[in-house]
């Protein structure tokens, strides 16, 4: 999903539910049971990705949106095992497979945490 939605892996910056300020027309619509993505409607830039899980509620910002970004680090690469063969991130961090995210987001939809 998030290749199609960005053309690229989705690089994303988690924010708190109620940190964020916009201004202008955001669009968004429900991906999943338990997810909305958002963009710009007047350029397209890919926004966020908002978790709407009752008690679970966050954020991953588009890492595109902020200034010095490229001093952050990488914390958790997701569905490494469908990821395409070009892609390599670099450094020491936690990876999860598709079946791994997606039995987290069913289990928090089935009101279980694994």
């Amino acid at each position: 999903m998030c290749r199609r939605w960005t053309g690229s892996a989705f690089l994303e910056i988690d924010a708190k539910p109620g940190s964020l300020t916009y201004d202008g027309p955001v669009k968004s619509y429900a991906s999943s049971d338990w997810a909305e993505r958002a963009w710009c409607d007047s350029c397209g830039s890919t926004l966020w990705y908002h978790l709407t899980l009752p008690g679970h509620d966050y954020y991953s910002l588009s890492a595109g949106l902020v200034e010095n970004a490229g001093g952050l680090p990488l914390k958790t690469e997701i569905y490494i095992d469908v990821k395409p063969d070009g892609y390599a991130f670099a450094g020491d961090h936690e990876i999860k497979t598709k079946a791994e995210v997606e039995a987290g987001f069913a289990a928090f939809v089935e009101g279980t945490k694994p």
